[in-house]
């Protein structure tokens, strides 16, 4: 459903909302290593996510990658959006070409009910609901 890019961009940003903040920031090495995943592909999927406004950034000494209050009111829909566009709702699930209502393949009406519950998720719950339920719940988004 989604791009590798797009998974590792949704991975990366609750990472980073749940273990870091603007006085604990962290390098890209070091989130790279904790998702398990390259550092320079993560690297251009922080720089446009950062371009973005959906992660915030500073350079120097005690730079690195972390959310804003601001940020963190965003939601998953928008790193979905950013990365692989509104298609990962709309496509078909084999990658047929023309895929609806009117012209379903086997698995559109199972896969809708799901993908549009997904949707509504993804759209409501802000970044941070999503970081406190990781929290609570003691949930894994990483190796």
């Amino acid at each position: 459903m989604f791009s590798k890019s797009c998974k590792y961009a949704i991975r990366a940003i609750l990472y980073l909302a749940v273990y870091t903040s603007e006085d604990q920031k962290m390098g890209v090495e070091d989130l790279a290593a904790k998702l398990d995943v390259p550092k320079h592909f993560l690297a251009k999927i922080l720089q446009q996510l950062t371009r973005n406004r959906l992660v915030s950034s500073s350079k120097g000494r005690n730079g690195g990658f972390y959310l804003t209050k601001e940020n963190q009111k965003s939601n998953l829909l928008a790193v979905i959006e950013c990365m692989d566009g509104a298609r990962a709702f709309r496509e078909c699930v084999l990658g047929l070409a023309e895929c609806s209502n009117e012209n379903p393949c086997p698995y559109h009406g199972t896969v809708r009910k799901y993908r549009d519950q997904f949707l509504i998720l993804v759209e409501e719950e802000t970044i941070e609901e999503s970081a406190q339920r990781i929290r609570t719940n003691n949930l894994k988004i990483n190796i």
